[in-house]
């Protein structure tokens, strides 16, 4: 049996099993279908971890020296995909592996993260990653004093929005509807911003550039389309919570989630359920930022830790 498991390998994983196996846990491993590094590592450029030594490396640099670091100490690593985690009668974990093999723990920290939900426009695969963000706060900067563009309606864009504004020239918030989910006195300060303006009514019917990267959108609006040149757009259109391996036969999640279907925990990063703990953007309130994510990890492996201790 497993002393800890851990589920997912980006940042919020990773930490977690350099801080369980260096403080003392002997059996510990983390699954995960692919290779280590998580969402991040489709990043162009990361520049705003704290100590980072090449600030504008690509993602995929940044975290090349994560897992060596995190398997140090005995972390191990499988590459399994996992259909679900639910508890034994004796209050232990059981994970089930895709195929039906299982294996036992005495603790688990679920850290599978969020995917930015698309938006479906022609080009946004195709430019994701050379004009097509999901994070104004990683890569806005790299817009210093240029034209972008937001894409939603709800407190997320509306917010990004306002801050992309203090950074980029011009901000242009596109919604395909006349009214905004947003709340009120957000949406009344994008208003009063003089670098923002509203393009309601309209949606994206293409993203288009060169091998550099985007160089523009076509819109369609209420007065035709309108070619909308900017080297960058932002899309907040939600997150898909991964949060299925979570979901047990009977349809009910294991722990207590909230009603976006991300993981409720306390400071410690403890559910409802005991030796039960999430990190990273799979729990409540989560910043979406690596540094957050990895903060959340070790805070987690210590929890995780004293649980493990208090059993023997």
């Amino acid at each position: 049996m497993l002393d800890l498991a851990i589920i997912g390998g980006g940042p919020a994983g990773l930490s977690a099993g350099l801080y369980a196996t260096r403080g003392g846990l002997k059996n510990v491993v983390m699954f995960e279908k692919g290779e280590p590094g998580g969402q991040i590592t489709g990043s162009s450029e990361i520049e705003n971890y704290p100590g980072q030594k090449n600030p504008g490396e690509s993602g995929m640099d940044f975290m090349s020296t994560w897992a060596p670091q995190c398997m140090k100490f005995g972390l191990k690593h499988e590459m399994v995909n996992i259909i679900r985690v639910s508890q034994n009668a004796d209050k232990t974990f059981k994970i089930v592996f895709d195929g039906g093999k299982e294996e036992s723990a005495k603790s688990v920290i679920i850290a599978t993260g969020s995917t930015p939900r698309r938006a479906g426009f022609k080009g946004e695969d195709e430019f994701f990653g050379r004009g097509v963000s999901t994070c104004a706060t990683c890569d806005g900067f790299f817009y210093k004093n240029k034209e972008v563009a937001v894409l939603g309606g709800g407190d997320t864009a509306i917010e990004e929005a306002i801050y992309l504004a203090n950074i980029c020239s011009k901000v242009y918030i596109i919604h395909r509807r006349e009214g905004f989910r947003a709340a009120p006195t957000t949406l009344e300060k994008a208003r009063k911003n003089e670098k923002i303006e509203f393009i309601t009514s309209a949606t994206i019917k293409e993203a288009y550039g060169d091998k550099m990267g985007l160089n523009g959108l076509i819109l369609n609006t209420k007065d035709g389309e309108r070619d909308l040149k900017v080297p960058g757009i932002f899309t907040f259109v939600g997150l898909n919570v991964n949060n299925e391996i979570l979901k047990q036969e009977n349809g009910e999640f294991l722990c207590k989630m909230t009603n976006e279907g991300q993981v409720d925990v306390n400071l410690k990063m403890q559910t409802n359920i005991p030796g039960l703990f999430a990190a990273g953007d799979i729990r409540k309130d989560a910043p979406k930022q690596v540094v957050v994510a990895a903060g959340d990890g070790a805070v987690a492996a210590l929890s995780a830790l004293s649980y493990v201790e208090s059993l023997n």
